[in-house]
């Protein structure tokens, strides 16, 4: 049993690259909360403030699938180094920025060096770990993911409240700094690069791709559902430039994403889960908050705090990483999505005076089922898979968390905005909200299908030269 545990070294490798992963994780959640304080000092309109995060979202959807290339081309630490560079260069230009155009300009920077870092941060660690123990790894990684949640929107509340909105990006910079000290003097050096051919062809199908799909999802909300031409139009591009890279890719010696990861039965359905997640999970992180701001009227720091045993509940869950690693990620994400599902299901039961104890006890339960979920289906993701094949599936399962974060999204914000519609008045907001939350629910229960699919138990792991880890439990 000790030697499944996590070494020291590993631990502090970790923790080194989960310090950087902490400022685009925490950004995401305080720029959201004071987009309305940015579209008031810079005087300019919804419709242009929202270019503010759209611009950071499309440019991290556009970087995400080169990854992997440049990671085998540079090397990994190299590339961390330049993700995290970039990331402080944009905050410090957007804190900067005089206009809203050079702002939406800068988050751009910021953008693709987000883009970056999540996928090279998954390569470091799974290449040092060999395969073995990630589970335990994902419960050191998910930190950040957690905090995110947590601490975002109360110091953005605090920032939009009592400083300048500069300082929304200004708090990046020591995280930053410090994360790249440590990275430059403790990271391990990268062996020598075996410098691959870059798909131009697949970059050139994919990131485009990627960029339609992600704004056309952002634009669901605000035009109204899927029919808008401003969501239809890039929704089909997009669609039609996937096709095109996926029957590129099939046929290249060297692609740029490898679909051929998709032929593994547990990497097939753990892409599926990751999308999947997007309805249980990046939904409802916009549901709730406007539950408790537009049902309850609680302010922004209020609900930053209501949310907090959401994050508690995640936290508790950390040691079932372990679990999934001894046993196989079936069974902990089966359990996970029960209990994320059994923990919503009191929204969809909530009304305007539902007792915050009850609603914080379900938080709780949706965060342990959610957290459980997430480590293990990452589990599942690079499970059997050699050193080689980990940076293709790094890319990959992030692009499949983007996109099914983004299209989680734009669903549960179309279907609140249809029932609202239908449902007007101060009942009819109840029972708007009500109803998508039971949405929530059901697209959560039906995560259980490819979760079947997973593997129930872990298969060999082979070790970093190559051979196979023969201790580990054959897969059934």
């Amino acid at each position: 049993m000790t030697a499944e545990r996590l070494d020291r070294g590993l631990l502090g490798l970790a923790g080194i690259l989960v310090l950087g992963a902490m400022a685009p994780l925490l950004d995401s959640t305080i720029v959201n909360v004071a987009i309305h304080v940015l579209g008031r000092d810079l005087d300019a309109p919804v419709s242009t403030v929202q270019w503010v995060s759209t611009g950071y979202l499309l440019a991290m959807a556009t970087a995400i699938p080169v990854t992997g290339w440049t990671v085998e081309r540079f090397g990994a630490k190299r590339m961390w180094l330049v993700a995290l560079v970039l990331f402080l260069a944009g905050s410090l230009l957007s804190g900067l920025a005089w206009d809203i155009g050079s702002l939406v300009a800068f988050r751009v920077v910021q953008g693709a060096g987000a883009g970056l870092m999540l996928p090279v941060m998954q390569t470091i660690l799974l290449r040092a770990a060999g395969g073995r123990r990630i589970g335990r790894l994902m419960a050191v990684v998910s930190l950040p993911v957690l905090a995110g949640p947590i601490l975002g929107p109360v110091i953005g509340g605090l920032i939009a409240g009592h400083l300048s909105w500069r300082w929304i990006f200004y708090v990046n910079l020591p995280i930053c700094a410090a994360a790249i000290g440590l990275a430059w003097r403790r990271l391990p050096a990268d062996p020598p690069p075996s410098r691959p051919r870059l798909d131009v062809i697949g970059l050139a199908l994919l990131s485009p791709a990627l960029a339609a799909l992600v704004y056309g999802l952002s634009r669901v909300g605000d035009r109204g559902g899927f029919a808008h031409p401003e969501v239809a139009v890039p929704l089909a591009a997009g669609a039609v430039l996937l096709a095109g890279f996926t029957w590129h890719a099939l046929r290249a010696a060297d692609p740029l994403i490898d679909l051929r990861l998709f032929g593994s039965r547990s990497f097939a359905a753990s892409s599926a889960l990751l999308f999947g997640s997007g309805l249980a999970l990046f939904g409802p992180m916009l549901l709730l908050p406007l539950y408790y701001q537009q049902l309850r009227g609680e302010s922004v720091i209020a609900t930053g705090l209501l949310l907090v045993p959401q994050g508690l509940g995640s936290l508790l869950a950390r040691p079932l990483g372990a679990v999934a690693d001894r046993i196989g990620p079936r069974p902990v994400v089966l359990a996970g999505i029960v209990l994320a599902a059994l923990g919503t299901a009191p929204f969809a039961l909530a009304g305007r005076h539902t007792g915050m104890p009850v609603l914080g006890a379900a938080l709780v339960v949706r965060g342990f089922g959610l957290s459980a979920a997430t480590m293990a289906v990452m589990v599942g993701a690079f499970d059997g898979l050699d050193r080689a094949r980990i940076p293709h599936a790094s890319s990959t399962s992030r692009i499949m968390q983007q996109l099914g974060g983004s299209f989680g999204t734009a669903v549960l914000a179309a279907i609140l905005q249809s029932q609202l519609s239908g449902h007007p008045g101060p009942s009819g907001q109840v029972t708007a909200f009500d109803r998508t939350f039971w949405w929530t629910v059901a697209f959560t229960a039906l995560a259980l299908v490819p979760a079947l699919a997973l593997p129930r138990r872990p298969h060999p792991t082979p070790a970093v030269d190559g051979k196979r880890n023969t201790t580990s439990t054959t897969a059934s």
